[in-house]
């Protein structure tokens, strides 16, 4: 049986103007209805036995993925130290400054 309707290409059907890097830069990323959180390509240069290392633990997973969570779960103690050091610092001076409970 012969197709008889003519060929389209889907540039031919595209109502839509072509997106540019400024169109990207501009779009909000979402999971559902919430902000997700955006990713930006680097260069890195790893130690080859980190890279090996994290490469066997991933698995499936994706090892820069592996190595993705390691950084924030690094920036996310940092935060959490300065925190705490800021509020011992803070009940230092209280108890300094007004005697004990």
């Amino acid at each position: 049986m012969k197709n008889l309707s003519p060929s389209v290409t889907s540039d031919d059907r595209d109502e839509y103007s072509k997106v540019t890097q400024a169109d990207l830069d501009r779009a909000k990323s979402r999971v559902g209805l919430k902000p997700a959180p955006r990713k930006q390509r680097i260069t890195i240069s790893l130690d080859t036995n980190l890279v090996e290392y994290f490469k066997a633990k991933a698995g499936k997973r994706g090892y820069q993925t592996l190595i993705n969570e390691a950084l924030r779960q690094a920036k996310e103690r940092e935060e959490l130290a300065s925190t705490l050091r800021r509020v011992i610092r803070e009940e230092l001076h209280h108890e300094k400054r007004y005697g004990g409970t």
